[in-house]
């Protein structure tokens, strides 16, 4: 049985990152914090566009109807602190640190399909794709490769649409109802960075 761990928000704030090895910023809300957690489990509302108390900045990668929820496995947590403690950088300090929404465990991308249904609490989920990382994610770490481990390793966690609104809040069971099964989360990520042939 899959469970929901953390749910976390986060407001569009500065981001500082390193392009060309010159500093800059640029807004963003990948910075999130926990406001439900195995601990404190206190209801919060997701509506059509996300949860309540949450931003979004560039809809291009986050956001929308389709990219309303993002999602990440527990799971892959050991894997960024090898990564990160490889970099020389502090590892993710708690659930929310890759800027996701709701932290559950049991489910990963290989388990995930396109279409499934995710029932947590009142609220229902559609699975709908692979985060895609951008340089956002290397300035949230720490260290510029980052994004491309993410790629490397296909730990991308996934993007929900929302089915139906209402409250979930951690601990709440992750229940999923297997829609048509054509291609997984992990499946669609392998395509889309498949080697290009000479």
């Amino acid at each position: 049985m899959s469970r929901l761990l953390t749910v976390s928000v986060g407001r569009a704030a500065p981001l500082a990152f390193s392009a060309r090895g010159a500093p800059e910023t640029v807004a963003s809300g990948i910075v999130k914090s926990p406001v439900s957690t195995i601990a404190r489990p206190q209801p919060v509302a997701v509506g059509a566009l996300g949860l309540d108390g949450d931003e979004q900045v560039d809809l291009t990668v986050h956001g929308g109807r389709d990219k309303a929820v993002y999602v990440y496995p527990a799971e892959h947590y050991a894997f960024w602190e090898t990564v990160c403690a490889q970099a020389k950088v502090a590892a993710p300090a708690g659930h929310g640190a890759l800027g996701e929404n709701l932290t559950i465990e049991g489910l990963l991308e290989t388990g995930a399909w396109v279409g499934d249904q995710l029932e947590i609490g009142e609220v229902a989920l559609r699975v709908e794709s692979p985060r895609g990382p951008c340089y956002k994610l290397d300035a949230r770490l720490g260290f510029g490769w980052a994004s491309k481990m993410m790629i490397q390793s296909g730990y991308t966690g996934f993007y929900c649409s929302v089915v139906r609104q209402g409250k979930l809040a951690a601990g709440d069971a992750v229940l999923v109802r297997a829609g048509d099964r054509v291609v997984s989360i992990e499946q669609v990520h392998r395509l889309k960075h498949r080697p290009r042939r000479p």
